[in-house]
């Protein structure tokens, strides 16, 4: 009987591990992060149209990633020589530097950690997955994606933005939320708190179990 691996779910601690990456012939994972959240991405071979385009993407707003103090990495199941040589292929003929790593999962060990690798899609190669790590190491989105469908980069800053939002202000946010939206203030949990949230002035009161309000201007 194989193994059972038990695939990360939001909430749990995100699985350590050791890989061959662009940047590093071993690197810890663990030790790289230091502290900072993480958009971990996998995309399902090199020098394939779709995954070119997302890795340009995500070049193109490093710095936007960077001053939410994260940092991104890329997988996928090819060789750390693929790795490099495509990444010299972006730079040249699309004119577009890679600041992050991409790790070479040859022996699919990150892959299968993370869940990463769906048989209905493919058995060799890595479907679009994004992982969001807080600092903590804790897993606190997944996002999928089919091998033919791009991601949004939109998406994964937003979701990024508002996790770290939700955090900072012990709230929740709404559906199609954007930094300078209002935010969910938690429901009541006692009938006090109830008659207190329906004569609130400062929070758009749509009922007692919605209010919406405005974070403070940074």
């Amino acid at each position: 009987m194989s193994e059972v691996t038990t695939l990360p779910k939001i909430g749990d601690p995100a699985p350590d591990f050791t890989a061959v990456t662009t940047q590093a012939p071993q690197m810890r994972f663990s030790e790289w992060q230091a502290g900072d959240w993480v958009v971990l991405f996998s995309h399902p071979a090199d020098f394939t149209p779709v995954c070119t385009t997302e890795l340009m993407a995500f070049a193109n707003r490093s710095q936007e990633f960077r001053a939410l103090n994260t940092k991104l990495i890329g997988l996928s199941v090819d060789s750390v020589h693929s790795h490099l040589a495509w990444l010299q292929n972006i730079k040249e003929k699309m004119g577009v530097e890679l600041p992050y790593p991409l790790i070479a999962d040859l022996d699919m060990k990150v892959s299968q950690l993370y869940g990463m690798i769906h048989s209905g899609a493919s058995a060799t190669a890595t479907i679009r997955a994004v992982f969001f790590i807080d600092p903590k190491r804790i897993v606190r989105a997944i996002i999928y994606y089919p091998m033919n469908a791009g991601r949004n980069i939109d998406e994964v800053v937003r979701v990024l933005t508002a996790l770290q939002t939700a955090d900072a202000n012990a709230c929740a946010t709404p559906a199609n939320w954007q930094p300078g939206d209002k935010v969910v203030v938690p429901p009541p949990k006692t009938v006090a708190e109830v008659a207190e949230r329906l004569g609130n002035t400062t929070y758009e009161v749509r009922d007692f179990y919605l209010s919406l309000k405005d974070l403070p201007k940074r």
